[in-house]
């Protein structure tokens, strides 16, 4: 018996290793200068006489604003709508084995990319300068129907028109990129199955290529609720430009902002939970555990223990103990 053998059978069993957990002093003070920038922050925002939020709470509910907000978040609905279904359309023609269709998408896309949302709103604006009247019929010959262009296109419909086909042309590369993700060869089975290239696209194409389409899209839902600020430009009253026509008449520009802000965070907010949400949904498919939801996380945090992920949330009926 060697030296270690004695001492082990002397000593009964090893000693048991005491594990010291490794310091992280970099993070401490990383933490420190943290809470102490959010709490000169804190401290602005209460003492600062400037942010006035007597009168933020006055004009929060302003029916100006609340008109205002309503008349952004249809824009944001329309255009976003028109944006999705232009993009899908713009992306199948983009992918189209006819030049032709290929070659309208991607002047459409490079025009429309190319140029400024803003130019594009004003353009639209001011069309009646370009057209006085827009009609259908035979090209120098008679007209079988025509309207002046500022009645066909108020300023409602144009920030519409300048907004939803813009989002177009960049749901587009959306898309295409979302449909180029999804592996041939499930075409190519859809296509041996005897379905058609309308059905393929349908049916097996899109409902995969969703997982990649979603984060993009949620991103730029919300980007287009920002962006319908530029329709103040053009005399829409959208939130940004109902605030803009109180403080004009009240001086008081920067409670008016903030109340504008505030709006804008509000709606951006609910706008990401809802994208986080369809992102869980469509990521079913892809992962064996989804990542636990923000009320999930919050029991687990309450509970002193982190909320396990578990093959029930992406199979149901697993709950009583089935197997896969």
């Amino acid at each position: 018996m060697n030296s270690l053998d004695k001492g082990t059978a002397g000593q009964g069993r090893p000693e048991t290793i005491k594990a010291v957990p490794v310091r992280h002093p970099g993070r401490w003070a990383g933490a420190v200068v943290i809470a102490l920038l959010a709490a000169m922050l804190l401290s602005a925002l209460i003492t600062n006489p400037a942010f006035k939020w007597d009168v933020v709470g006055q004009y929060l509910f302003h029916d100006s604003i609340v008109h205002g907000m309503v008349v952004t978040l249809e824009l944001t609905a329309l255009s976003m709508l028109m944006g999705v279904v232009g993009g899908i359309i713009l992306a199948v023609m983009r992918l189209s084995p006819n030049p032709l269709l290929a070659g309208t998408a991607w002047v459409y896309i490079w025009v429309f990319r190319g140029t400024p949302v803003l130019v594009q709103l004003v353009i639209w604006n001011f069309l009646g300068l370009i057209w006085a009247k827009l009609s259908i019929g035979v090209p120098w010959g008679p007209e079988f129907w025509s309207e002046q262009t500022n009645v066909l296109i108020p300023t409602f419909v144009a920030a519409l028109l300048g907004l939803g086909l813009n989002e177009a042309a960049y749901m587009a590369e959306i898309v295409r990129g979302g449909i180029q993700s999804v592996d041939e060869g499930q075409t190519e089975a859809a296509h041996a199955l005897g379905m058609s290239r309308f059905q393929t696209m349908r049916r097996v194409v899109l409902p995969q290529a969703m997982r990649v389409i979603i984060p993009p899209t949620g991103n730029e839902t919300i980007s287009m609720l920002k962006t319908t600020s530029l329709v103040s430009v053009i005399s829409l009253e959208e939130i940004f430009r109902a605030g803009q026509v109180i403080y004009s008449r009240n001086y008081q520009n920067i409670p008016l902002l903030i109340v504008v802000s505030l709006w804008y965070l509000f709606f951006t907010s609910v706008l990401t939970i809802g994208q986080y949400y369809i992102e869980r949904y469509y990521a079913r498919g892809s992962n064996r555990t989804l990542p636990p939801t923000p009320l999930q996380r919050l029991r687990g945090l309450f509970a002193g223990k982190p909320t396990p992920k578990t093959t029930a949330d992406v199979v149901p009926g697993l709950e009583g103990g089935g197997h896969v």
